[in-house]
């Protein structure tokens, strides 16, 4: 009869579903061979996620290569790292310092060639509303967050080819949503696009790219304190017909704004960030794009696919009006 069809069908896609959730699930699990024996290379290990994942790595087994601004970021690193895991000094935004970072990690894998690159580093400020921004505060993100991120891939891809690794590029939910002014966003949107066009240029080779989309953590990057700082420093740069139009209360109540977002939504487990790096290294099948954090997964990954008057009505519902709005 009908009805015993429609319970046969409705059987088999229940069944079909279950074992296609198994399979991904065990796929998901299985990791590579010969950890010990992989390099991976990491950018930003100063502080945050990039120092929490040289240690992760560095306890799993890897080989870890860790790129530091500073020579001090270096240094407390290894006094709590083994003595498997070596520091380079790197800034993303100089092409002769990622060149000779490149010969340093080239002398260091031989010829295994480089398993993993986690393009980690990344600036945040200034943020604001865009018309308060110079060139130059756009420039000097973009010069570290799409710049940095190009030129290290470019620079090393020949190592990582050679030992078909692996390429994960630190994006963020607001590379889905432009939910701020100033370059950030905007660095991040161009993550994305780099990384999409990449993986499938360079996927016969053998070469898998990853794109990690982290929701806002508790790190420098969101410390409260540098971001009114800016902020303040922007209004300043203003022009005072600029700033009429705004209102002179504009600026405390956008950072009262910004206060409360930090505050609900920034999650202090940078683990959950790390975890989907260190998957994207060391699972023999790793996943194209990895969302970490309640926000991200709840809020900023659903709003991406919604109509764009949702998002433009929430941020005019959430932000300050200025005074002389029309």
């Amino acid at each position: 009869s009908y009805q015993y069809l429609e319970n046969a069908w409705l059987y088999i896609f229940s069944t079909f579903a279950v074992l296609w959730v198994l399979v991904w699930l065990y796929r998901d699990s299985v990791e590579i061979d010969n950890i010990g024996e992989k390099y991976v290379f990491v950018t930003g290990c100063d502080t945050g996620f990039g120092n929490l994942l040289c240690k992760k790595l560095d306890r799993k087994g890897f080989r870890v290569l860790a790129g530091c601004l500073t020579e001090k970021g270096g240094d407390d690193l290894k006094r709590v790292a083994s003595s498997k895991l070596k520091t380079v000094l790197l800034d993303v935004t100089s092409q002769d310092s990622i060149q000779k970072a490149m010969e340093w990690t080239k002398k260091e894998v031989g010829d295994k060639g480089l398993w993993g690159i986690v393009n980690n580093a990344g600036r945040a400020l200034p943020m604001g509303p865009s018309e308060w921004m110079k060139i130059e505060d756009f420039q000097c993100t973009l010069k570290v967050n799409m710049d940095g991120v190009i030129a290290m891939t470019m620079t090393f891809l020949p190592l990582i080819k050679k030992a078909r690794g692996r390429i994960v590029n630190v994006a963020s939910v607001l590379g889905r949503v432009a939910a701020n002014g100033g370059g950030y966003c905007i660095s991040k949107f161009a993550v994305e696009a780099f990384s999409d066009c990449l993986r499938r240029d360079i996927n016969n080779f053998g070469v898998n790219v990853c794109i990690i989309e982290p929701g806002f953590f508790k790190t420098a990057v969101t410390s409260l304190e540098p971001l009114e700082r800016e902020l303040h420093r922007l209004w300043n740069q203003l022009s005072p017909e600029v700033k009429a139009s705004y209102g002179d209360k504009y600026l405390d109540k956008y950072i009262k704004v910004q206060r409360l977002i930090m505050g609900v939504v920034c999650d202090s487990d940078l683990s959950k960030v790390t975890n989907c790096m260190e998957h994207a290294v060391s699972a023999a099948h790793p996943r194209t794009r990895y969302s970490a954090g309640w926000d991200a997964k709840l809020i900023w990954i659903p709003l991406s696919y919604m109509p764009s008057f949702v998002v433009d009505l929430g941020l005019k519902l959430v932000l300050p009006r200025p005074s002389k709005s029309v």
